[in-house]
């Protein structure tokens, strides 16, 4: 992977507000593969006391936006089919895993896994829509 392309993302998710509200930290990134991590707490909570969707969707997406946009030119999601499988332990870390599994000059798609530990929590596929031009973040690298 293009380092300079690497860093940039790094910096961008490190400034970025929304990651910020969420606590989420990238971890791993390469051409086409993203981790990203998530503290899963009270304030994330939907009203039967569970894990909110959205908090879980904020995760996900987070990895998928990393991952697809890895290849240095912008990438933008055209859908996302999420199951939820079981919710998070209050407190416990939780971590994204976002693959390539298929990429067009147009298009690519991305199987994206939630996990507590060893324990799935979600998994997703997604697609994005591929539009050709250089992140423009890259130029204040």
């Amino acid at each position: 992977m293009d380092e300079k392309v690497r860093q940039a993302i790094y910096r961008q998710v490190e400034q970025e507000p929304f990651a910020q509200k969420f606590g989420l930290k990238l971890l791993t990134l390469d051409e086409g593969y993203s981790k990203v991590e998530m503290k899963f707490t009270a304030d994330m909570e939907n009203i039967f006391g569970q894990a909110h969707g959205g908090a879980l969707f904020a995760l996900i997406d987070e990895a998928f936006e990393t991952a697809s946009n890895s290849h240095g030119t912008m990438a933008v999601a055209l859908n996302m089919n999420i199951t939820y499988t079981s919710g998070p332990t209050e407190g416990a870390t939780l971590t994204a895993e976002a693959r390539e599994t298929n990429r067009t000059n147009k298009t690519a798609l991305y199987e994206i896994r939630v996990r507590e530990e060893n324990r799935l929590i979600a998994s997703c596929q997604a697609l994005v829509y591929r539009l050709g031009k250089p992140l423009p973040f890259l130029e204040q690298a």
